[in-house]
């Protein structure tokens, strides 16, 4: 019975951290709130506008979501009173990213239907504001399985570099740049 009870919340907690992130990072009128110009919420805002949509979020709840999130997808503030996802935005807001020298290789994972299209045009940012970059090869075939059959890019990022190119890191380790043109990707052996 326990067992039972303990998937039920694991879902029910699952959902709320899945809504969450589509109103810190895409739709804030979802739960009728707002977003300063640096993507954070108001707290208390965000929970009475989750209530007001039928989820019963409370500030502990909040609290534990932040906390267990496996992606590290939200940050609050220093007093508690404001929170935002740290990256992933189709919005335009300014995260307040720092300039940051990545190391000479980075990786992108995705889906292998998706490679002739990467090749040729290279890496997007879709309806995000930045491509998504790993600093590991196991993450980045984890972010592959999450499409399909992983494949994983090698990125050239002193190349880039060289030739201008910006990169950022998110507070969870997240690597981010603007689109990646296919010279400087390479398709590493699949397993």
């Amino acid at each position: 019975m326990e067992n039972k009870n303990d998937n039920s919340k694991n879902n029910k907690w699952k959902k709320m951290s899945v809504f969450l992130s589509l109103v810190l990072r895409h739709q804030p009128d979802a739960a009728g709130i707002t977003l300063d110009e640096h993507g954070w919420a108001d707290v208390e805002e965000l929970i009475e506008g989750f209530q007001k949509t039928g989820r019963p979020l409370d500030l502990e709840m909040l609290k534990e979501i932040v906390r267990t999130d496996e992606k590290g997808r939200y940050r609050m503030s220093e007093d508690g009173t404001l929170i935002r996802a740290n990256q992933g935005h189709s919005i335009p807001v300014d995260v307040e990213l720092k300039e940051t020298k990545p190391p000479k290789v980075l990786y992108h994972g995705t889906a292998e239907r998706f490679l002739p299209s990467i090749m040729a045009q290279g890496l997007k940012s879709m309806s995000r504001l930045y491509v998504h970059l790993s600093g590991d090869y196991e993450t980045a075939v984890k972010v592959g399985k999450r499409h399909g059959k992983p494949v994983v890019l090698s990125v050239d990022t002193e190349r880039m570099t060289r030739d201008g190119a910006v990169f950022y890191q998110s507070e969870n380790g997240v690597w981010l740049t603007r689109p990646v043109e296919s010279k400087y990707l390479e398709v590493m052996d699949r397993e």
